[in-house]
């Protein structure tokens, strides 16, 4: 089992093995989820720009161009406005 001790100004320092598990790096984000009074686990948010890559992109959706892209853009700030 891994260790680590809270600091006075409520700050913990993960240790080596656990970051190099997690594949975490300087400035990277983690989440605190809480199971229960006394558990709670760590685990990493951050992704990088390999793991997100071609999540948004739908081959069945036309290509718009930035004038279509304006427009309904526009459009949604109109509607959020009423």
């Amino acid at each position: 089992m891994v260790t680590a001790t809270l600091t006075s100004k409520g700050q913990i320092t993960i240790p080596k093995t656990v970051r190099e598990s997690l594949h975490l790096r300087t400035g990277d984000r983690v989440e605190f989820v809480v199971h229960g009074p006394d558990e709670a686990s760590v685990r990493p948010i951050t992704k990088s720009v390999d793991e997100v890559f071609g999540r948004l992109h739908d081959p069945d959706q036309p290509s718009l161009t930035v004038d279509e892209m304006d427009a309904a853009i526009a459009a949604q700030m109109r509607d959020q406005g009423s």
